[in-house]
């Protein structure tokens, strides 16, 4: 007699089975990134890169700290990286490395980066998936967020010593100033509006001006309800002076300059709610 479930022998002919095919793929793509060799982050080695879509790794002074994937262009993500690091202190280019592995197209339906995210995070791996690397400007109403301790911006805030590239000296409107000055930092910088802006002159003294410089100057011909602020990861400039921002480190109003501390929660898991400010 064959035996059947609830014998008294307790064997069983049929039971639950999960088949998890996004698992294996997430550690085959883990296995094949493992075995590459890793290089510097520099212009140099992504000018050699393939214009493909892919994965890709950061290392941080050898330490794996980030995973992501490019839908068109590894090269135009990873120069994205390189940019928003470029403008940050405490970190230099010289400690990053990267590798990658080109993945097709019809690969992307199944999130590869996600598949390596949830195979690295058991792990304790991937610090930089989740304080805030990969978030885009989160806009006007994140603006007094209180940032947490381990928050990217706040571990490598932007660097207002930076010179503004492509900035050229002589007399041009202070909205031309304003666009030339979003155009060449490696960070946001996010503006009110104001008609008056288009017809202000002002007279940059020199090209290559630093950040600071520049706010200096711009906040000294602003009207005075209006000011220049330094977050942690982004400048911001509206009518609202006096206000004050809880992730503020640096104000500018009528040409003068004022450090605050930033304050700064327990650190944690940072809310991740935004698409990544990186695209190809």
């Amino acid at each position: 007699m064959t035996p059947v479930v609830g014998s008294d022998d307790g064997t069983q002919y049929h039971k639950d089975f999960t088949l998890s095919i996004t698992r294996a793929l997430g550690d085959q793509l883990a296995k094949a990134l493992k075995v590459l060799a890793r290089a510097p982050l520099t212009e140099e080695n992504l000018a050699r890169l393939k214009e493909k879509p892919g994965v890709y790794q950061l290392y941080l002074n050898g330490k794996f700290v980030y995973v992501g994937k490019a839908d068109k262009s590894l090269p135009t993500r990873l120069r994205n990286h390189l940019r928003k690091i470029s403008g940050r202190r405490n970190i230099t280019l010289d400690e990053m490395a990267f590798s990658c592995l080109y993945v097709a197209e019809d690969f992307s339906a199944l999130a590869p980066e996600q598949l390596l995210i949830t195979h690295y995070k058991g792990n304790g791996e991937i610090p930089w998936n989740n304080n805030g690397f990969g978030n885009k400007d989160p806009g006007r109403q994140r603006d007094s967020t209180v940032l947490k301790q381990n928050h990217f911006d706040v571990l490598f805030p932007i660097d207002l010593d930076r010179p503004i590239e492509g900035l050229r000296s002589g007399g041009m409107t202070l909205q031309q100033l304003l666009d030339a000055t979003k155009a060449g930092l490696p960070y946001n910088f996010r503006y009110g509006k104001s008609a008056e802006f288009k017809t202000r002159r002002v007279d940059v003294p020199a090209a290559g001006m630093t950040a600071d410089d520049v706010f200096h100057l711009v906040s000294a011909e602003i009207p005075a309800k209006w000011q220049v602020t330094a977050l942690m990861g982004y400048v911001i400039m509206y009518d609202d002076s006096p206000s004050e921002y809880k992730s503020a480190w640096r104000y500018y109003r009528a040409g003068k300059s004022l450090n605050a501390v930033p304050e700064a929660e327990p650190a944690g898991d940072v809310e991740v709610d935004q698409q990544p400010i990186f695209g190809d």
